[in-house]
């Protein structure tokens, strides 16, 4: 019994592997599924509360709530859709070629999510929101 534990050939072996790699797999597209409904979700919620305060609001901040509410969804999206890349290249399929295709898509979606953080909040993730209230 020990040497059917140790050969590699061993379909029990190569049927757990599977099977774990299949769950990281469906994991990582899970995520990327929350993340898509997030956006979702959250440019519905957006719309719908922007349609119910345009007209009870001062001119310009229902646009500005409203723009500010949908880049958050869309952060938070991102957030997950790397999250579900990430688990399924270096997991399920950990070549140079998928790592290298991983980098770009993440350096991507990072500039789109500064790029988004500094349209919504007005700065730099980084820099500190009490500094720029002074």
């Amino acid at each position: 019994m020990g040497s059917d534990q140790a050969n590699p050939c061993n379909p029990l072996l190569i049927n757990n592997t599977m099977k774990f790699t299949e769950i990281i797999s469906i994991a990582g597209y899970s995520i990327e599924v929350i993340g898509v409904v997030v956006v979702i979700i959250g440019t519905i919620l957006s719309s719908i509360a922007f349609i119910r305060s345009f007209r009870q609001l001062p001119e310009g901040v229902a646009y500005f709530t409203y723009r500010r509410q949908l880049g958050r969804s869309i952060i938070l999206g991102l957030e997950f859709l790397v999250a579900g890349d990430i688990i399924r290249t270096v997991i399920v399929s950990a070549t140079i070629e998928n790592v290298t295709v991983l980098g770009i898509i993440v350096l991507i979606r990072t500039f789109l999510g500064w790029t988004l953080h500094v349209e919504v909040e007005g700065r730099w993730p980084w820099q500190n929101a009490d500094k720029d209230a002074e």
